[in-house]
C-alpha cells in the first residue's frame, strides 16, 4: 500500500521567500504584530495550504512558536 501523499493540483507550494513576504504585509496591514508566534499565519492561509507552508518552515528550521519578527528579519528605515 502507497502512503506517500502528492500535493493536490490545488495546493501551493510555499518557498521561505513568498511566506516571508505574505508575513510582512500582514505586518505591514496591521493585521499582525512581530511579536506574534508564526502560528498565528494559520488564520490567513487556507488550511488546504497550512500543511505546505508548515513543512517549509520546519526544513528552514522555523519553529511555529518563533516569532513572525524572526521570519520577516529586522526592518530598515531610510533616513529621513
Amino acid at each position: 500500500m502507497n502512503t506517500k501523499t502528492l500535493p493536490t493540483p490545488h495546493s501551493t507550494l510555499y518557498s521561505i521567500e513568498m511566506i516571508q513576504d505574505e508575513a510582512r504585509q500582514l505586518v505591514d496591514q496591521g493585521n499582525v504584530s512581530r511579536q506574534q508566534p508564526i502560528y498565528i499565519l494559520c488564520d490567513y492561509i487556507p488550511a488546504r495550504e497550512w500543511v505546505s507552508l508548515e513543512c517549509e518552515l520546519e526544513r528552514c528550521n522555523y519553529l511555529l512558536r518563533d516569532r513572525i519578527g524572526d521570519l520577516i528579519g529586522s526592518e530598515s528605515w531610510s533616513s529621513d
